[in-house]
């Protein structure tokens, strides 16, 4: 009798004891993630994102300056559509954007950055055609002049990519052929066959000289191929390096378009290469700004 109590005993804590350990593994990789999303958005947002609120186990929000919260993770379920449809933070952070060269079209739902939190993007670069308006700054290169978002060091950051690549272009003709003339940046609208907004309805994207094999939607797969073959990868890597994602790394392919999305870009540059026996923030530089934002994120969450 004793013996069968003993060996229920063991078989109830081998039993159970399993999925508690497996759960709270579960729990911490999310949540370490968590915090790592968070930091990034601080740090791509530093002047819009003031603090850290966390209602309850399934509800944690980013405070903006103006009191607008947003919610980190709604906890629906979705599909790839309903996520580029409507995102929460999580859902646009949950793809890692590669930095390194690729020339293969990406497998077809893999977008890191093609979904984009609206509400978000609003507070920063403004919350209706006007006050976008507002937000432009002009910046000439070639003979054009072309506007772009002034607000959280956009239009800055697509001047330094471009002073990089001008010179280039001088004597590079594969990068001089695609840099000009560029096909266009603010321009207030949505996207075709669907009812959101551009991100150049922001003035926070660039598309480079179009060509016939650039999108998805007009080339076969083939010709995306034999187009990203070709394309210099020192281009790349100049918007990339000033926090442009490019539409040449998404499955569903735009390779003239590069966007200015800090978060990212930023998540990719620190994060790429954590792993679990490392402290949660382990990869970004440390200064003042950036261990103050730890402090509020570790005792918030």
């Amino acid at each position: 009798m004793i013996r069968k109590i003993s060996n229920f005993i063991i078989c109830f804590f081998i039993i159970f004891s399993i999925p508690i350990d497996s759960k709270a593994s579960e729990d911490r990789d999310y949540k370490t993630e968590m915090k790592q999303d968070i930091l990034i958005l601080m740090l791509s947002y530093p002047q819009y994102i003031v603090d850290v609120e966390k209602k309850s186990d399934d509800e944690v929000y980013i405070i903006m300056e103006s009191g607008k919260k947003i919610i980190y993770d709604d906890k629906k379920e979705k599909n790839h559509e309903v996520k580029l449809t409507n995102p929460d933070l999580q859902d646009m952070l949950e793809q890692d954007y590669p930095l390194e060269k690729n020339t293969e079209i990406m497998d077809k739902n893999f977008d890191p950055g093609r979904a984009r939190h609206y509400e978000l993007l609003s507070e920063v670069y403004g919350n209706s055609k006007g006050a976008i308006e507002k937000n432009l700054a002009s910046l000439k290169y070639g003979y054009t002049n072309y506007q772009f978002n002034k607000q959280n060091n956009a239009n800055a950051s697509l001047e330094a990519a471009l002073k990089e690549l001008m010179p280039l272009a001088k004597s590079r003709s594969d990068i001089g052929s695609i840099l000009y003339p560029a096909s266009g940046t603010f321009n207030y609208r949505v996207i075709s066959g669907t009812g959101r907004l551009s991100p150049h309805s922001y003035g926070i994207a660039i598309d480079l000289k179009s060509d016939k094999r650039d999108y998805w939607k007009w080339s076969s797969e083939k010709a995306g191929k034999e187009r990203l073959s070709d394309y210099p990868k020192e281009l790349v890597e100049a918007f990339e390096k000033n926090n442009f994602v490019w539409g040449g790394k998404w499955g569903h392919f735009d390779i003239l378009h590069f966007e200015y999305r800090p978060e990212i870009i930023l998540k990719a540059r620190y994060f790429a290469n954590w792993n679990n026996n490392d402290e949660w923030f382990k990869g970004v530089p440390l200064n003042e700004e950036t261990n103050k934002y730890i402090e509020i994120i570790n005792n918030k969450l």
